[in-house]
């Protein structure tokens, strides 16, 4: 690995938010997926959560990825997978202290009045169904993406991109980015040598891939 990888893990893993997530709730379609990845990976966040609960889902053991939407963020982001709504909720809450959920009700709460720099999970549903109503009694809040034009429709890997938008303009106001860094010194150094470890397999299963 050059001195520039290096360099450019080491910057990486100091800007990753640890209080930052995404839940998508069947959300199957392959470059929507690599797109929210993608875009995850920009921001900064270190993990997202994928939950089946249609059955038509439910018997599924990994996602499918177009690796050119996705461009490589599936190496750096990771991805829990659930088809137990409860396990997955219980997994969020151990690590994020508020869920806000993408749904239409009398009186959202505007993306842009969400304090987005306090640990916090956004939530997402398909754009045919949106989200169950289970999942959505795991919410602490409703949020809508305010729109201006005729169809008030967007599509799922572009609202998802819009809202963890919002929270990095929040956070890098907050110095988030920079001064007040959401991991401690030995978890940054803890994940720069994750990173490192992920290109090495990577280079390996490349050259192997080669040889044969």
């Amino acid at each position: 690995m050059t001195e520039e990888r290096l360099h450019k893990f080491k910057k990486a893993a100091t800007r990753r938010q640890n209080n930052l997530t995404v839940i998508l709730e069947n959300v199957h379609d392959e470059h929507n997926l690599g797109a929210v990845l993608r875009s995850c990976d920009s921001v900064g966040i270190k993990e997202i959560f994928v939950l089946y609960t249609d059955p038509q889902l439910k018997n599924r053991d990994h996602i499918k990825l177009n690796k050119r939407t996705s461009s490589g963020a599936r190496r750096w982001v990771d991805v829990h997978l659930y088809a137990n709504p409860d396990a997955c909720f219980a997994h969020v809450r151990r690590n994020y202290d508020k869920i806000y959920s993408t749904h239409l009700e009398e009186d959202p709460t505007s993306l842009y009045e969400l304090n987005l720099t306090e640990s916090v999970a956004l939530m997402f549903g398909n754009e045919k169904d949106g989200l169950s109503e289970l999942s959505l009694s795991h919410s602490d809040g409703n949020f809508i993406i305010p729109q201006m034009g005729m169809v008030q429709s967007l599509n799922i890997s572009v609202a998802c991109a819009v809202s963890i938008y919002e929270a990095l303009r929040q956070r890098d106001v907050a110095g988030m980015y920079t001064d007040n860094l959401p991991l401690t010194e030995v978890e940054q150094e803890a994940l720069y040598e994750d990173f490192k470890n992920r290109q090495l397999i990577r280079d390996k299963r490349h050259i192997s891939e080669k040889i044969q």
